[in-house]
């Protein structure tokens, strides 16, 4: 049977398929749908953990005791991840054992572009590339028969291009995989320095009995035309050159790590001119070249950004300009209506406050109009920032500084720095932004919002006490009483403690209560209410009217108007 699926759907249809028991990962877009869409198999446990790098432990804790596992997350999550991933690379595994990384070229929903497939190669961690939605399916089930032959977990590679796009794919039936003997190896699974020099060894000699192996593998093949041209590609680009360059050979990797030398040789050789086309790093370029194989590409695709059909053929084609784009009136994204950050924010410019921010829906804050965010890094920053502000700026600073991140964003990764701001003596404010949902990607659970991935009842993690079990003081505060939150932001920044202040009120999206829609009376065009950034709020040229097909009716920009004129909504 085929069916249309994006990448992602494809994915978790191959883990189903391959006999995958236990899938735990942490949502970021472009890799959250297949753990989605792996939930909807009963046949396997699904989780989402708090960060990466306990979705890969608990992804190895089954493949060592006998179930083929999967872990899903974006790039930047693979750093999370990659503690226990180095060092399952020396331990091998007893089932399959897959990783999904997807990489976000030219940053669609990223704070960084970062190349997974040196990830790999650092970590001696071979790595499946597939070129669409069939080989998707196809290229996890091979993963796990890979990872199970050589002892490995294995890297499946996909990209934001592949993984949300759509084409057809043969579905086939669930194997019925059972579980692997465990058996207790110390030598293999207990990595100190005496069992893990042995097993680098081990590690090496995989790697070259892989690298041998995979001349021989179907994954990669030549397709051979016109041997003026010969294209070395892998993943989506592969259908990018089979587009825009008809005519050239292609040697199409799907297993781009390790490289198959003999067959690069080979293809080399019967080409007139040899070119890598690959996005961001020249990963494959530079693996030719200490070959001594001729080979170019990078000089001319750079190393930012997506590649499309369009731009192999200008680059490598015909020299034709490629075909410019609609010229779309440009819309940047803003907070819902509603919703409950739009009212911290507001709080903390009134103050005129510093704030350490992080990754999240309330990072669109650091745009106008709000302007109200010094800092974005990586999931978890913004409390050890406020206390490195504090380090070197003196608490006079740190008076008028709060660090800002989400209730998920907080169990990921800013529960260590908050001990650490206690145990260092700190007086840093942070402000948890506690929406009961992991928002940005788009409404997955987590450890606080009460429900498992399925929405089923699950044990709810108390913020409060577990912040004030740090030795933080806690308070808490629904945003949207504009007046009370702003006044508890006051009082802790300026206090001479480690402060959490509890901003609480659930995701515009999830509040399901009927409320009136706000409207104006006699609007006196100050501007007061255009500060807030809502796109329900319309500026006219004598006055601010209200759009009633987008008001939620959550009454933010009633508090915040200096004459009253603002009616309705919720009190």
């Amino acid at each position: 049977m085929k069916k249309l699926m994006i990448g992602n759907e494809a994915v978790a249809r191959g883990a189903y398929e391959a006999g995958v028991r236990v899938v735990s990962s942490y949502p970021g877009t472009p890799s959250t749908e297949i753990t989605e869409f792996c939930a909807k198999y009963p046949e396997m446990n699904c989780q989402w953990a708090p960060n990466e790098k306990v979705a890969v432990e608990v992804s190895f804790g089954a493949s060592m005791t006998g179930a083929r596992a999967l872990s899903c997350m974006k790039h930047v999550g693979v750093n999370v991840a990659a503690d226990p991933l180095y060092t399952a690379a020396y331990t091998g595994v007893n089932a399959g054992l897959v990783i999904a990384a997807a990489d976000d070229p030219f940053m669609h929903s990223s704070q960084n572009e970062q190349d997974s497939r040196m990830i790999a190669r650092s970590s001696h961690i071979p790595m499946l590339e597939p070129a669409d939605s069939q080989e998707c399916l196809d290229f996890t089930k091979l993963a796990y028969q890979l990872s199970e032959e050589y002892d490995t977990p294995v890297f499946l590679r996909l990209t934001t291009r592949l993984a949300h796009s759509r084409s057809p794919v043969e579905v086939g039936e669930r194997e019925d995989i059972p579980l692997k003997p465990y058996e207790k190896n110390t030598m293999k699974y207990v990595m100190m320095p005496g069992m893990a020099r042995k097993r680098h060894l081990v590690v090496e000699e995989r790697e070259k009995k892989m690298a041998q192996d995979a001349n021989a593998m179907a994954v990669n093949r030549m397709e051979m035309r016109d041997a003026k041209l010969g294209v070395v590609c892998a993943g989506v680009v592969y259908q990018y050159v089979r587009e825009a360059l008809p005519e050239a050979s292609v040697l199409k990797l799907g297993l781009s790590y390790p490289v198959p030398q003999e067959l690069i040789r080979e293809f080399a050789g019967k080409v007139e001119k040899l070119i890598v086309v690959e996005e961001l790093e020249p990963v494959i370029e530079r693996e030719i070249q200490q070959m001594g194989i001729p080979v170019s590409g990078k000089d001319k695709t750079g190393v930012q950004g997506e590649l499309s059909a369009a731009r192999v053929k200008q680059l490598f084609g015909d020299g034709e300009e490629a075909p410019k784009e609609a010229a779309l009136p440009a819309r940047p994204p803003v907070l819902c209506p509603g919703c409950p950050h739009r009212a911290t924010f507001f709080a903390m410019k009134r103050l005129g406050l510093t704030v350490f921010g992080d990754i999240g829906c309330y990072t669109l804050c650091a745009l106008p109009p709000v302007n109200m965010m010094d800092s974005t890094l990586c999931m978890g920053a913004s409390v050890g920032m406020a206390s490195g502000a504090e380090k070197a700026r003196g608490r006079d600073f740190s008076k008028k500084t709060v660090a800002v991140l989400g209730d998920s964003t907080f169990i990921h990764s800013g529960i260590t720095p908050l001990i650490d701001a206690v145990y260092g003596g700190m007086h840093t404010t942070t402000v948890i932004l506690d929406n009961r949902i992991t928002g940005m990607t788009g409404h997955q659970q987590n450890p606080a919002s009460g429900k498992n991935i399925l929405g089923d009842p699950a044990p709810q993690l108390n913020l409060e006490k577990l912040c004030e079990s740090i030795g933080a003081v806690v308070r808490v505060c629904d945003p949207q009483n504009l007046k009370e939150f702003t006044q508890i932001l006051k009082e802790e920044t300026e206090a001479d403690h480690v402060s959490v202040v509890i901003a609480r009120r659930p995701c515009a999206l999830l509040d399901k209560r009927k409320k009136e829609p706000c409207h104006i009376a006699d609007c006196r065009n100050c501007g007061s209410c255009m500060k807030l950034g809502c796109p329900a709020l319309q500026r006219k040229k004598d006055s601010v009217t209200i759009d009633h097909t987008l008001c939620v009716g959550c009454g933010l920009c009633k508090q915040v108007c200096p004459f009253g004129a603002i009616q309705g909504g919720e009190e």
